[in-house]
């Protein structure tokens, strides 16, 4: 179990994480909370009906960690225009999209994070070697959101887009000042392979 997630019995997943491992999710987990934030414009009240009829942000963030997390709907590499006209329209239908959806997409991530920090809360203080994680198949789930989304941030921080970009970090030096964040993103792909494979039926 040391090192990857594995089905618990009846639903769920389990993961032995030691102290240093949870300090550096719970951490990632933190800055990420701190980074999505409340969008521009997006109601904090405590009045579900204000929430409701709110409207978030309909341009894309200016952090090209939030573009990343919150990217517009019709664009992209699997959606080009072949003309001005179409790409005008695609960037409307974006702005519309984004406008009606983006509170919700942040307010679940939000969520996300706050179990993956929560659940290590839970075991932080158990022994020294570390605990054992264990996690229901909705918080399952959580944490497979939160980890992706920890993943794109710190990719698009290293300028992530392909699998040849990652295929590029491993050759990364050690004494590269990129490299501990790179160990993060892989050791976090792990994680997340070993959770997706527990979800599976």
């Amino acid at each position: 179990m040391p090192g990857h997630f594995e089905p618990l019995p009846g639903g769920g997943a389990a993961v032995a994480l030691d102290e240093v491992e949870i300090s550096i999710i719970r951490s990632l987990a933190v800055q990420l909370l701190e980074l999505i934030g409340p969008g521009p414009g997006e109601d904090v009240s405590d009045d579900p009906l204000a929430e409701l009829f709110a409207e978030g942000p309909s341009e894309p963030p200016s952090d090209p960690v939030l573009k990343r997390l919150f990217p517009d709907a019709y664009s992209g590499p699997d959606v080009e225009a072949t003309s001005p006209e179409q790409a005008e329209e695609q960037r409307a239908y974006s702005s519309e999209f984004r406008r009606f959806t983006e509170n919700d997409l942040r307010a679940g991530k939000r969520e996300n994070a706050l179990v993956v920090i929560r659940s290590l809360d839970g075991v932080a203080a158990v022994g020294e070697g570390g605990a054992v994680l264990k996690l229901t198949s909705e918080e399952s789930k959580q944490w497979l959101s939160c980890l992706n989304d920890l993943r794109l941030a710190i990719g698009s921080r290293l300028d992530v887009v392909d699998e040849e970009d990652t295929d590029l970090l491993y050759r990364l030096p050690d004494e590269n000042p990129r490299k501990p964040m790179v160990m993060a993103y892989l050791w976090l792909g792990g994680l997340q392979e070993t959770l997706v494979e527990t979800l599976m039926p």
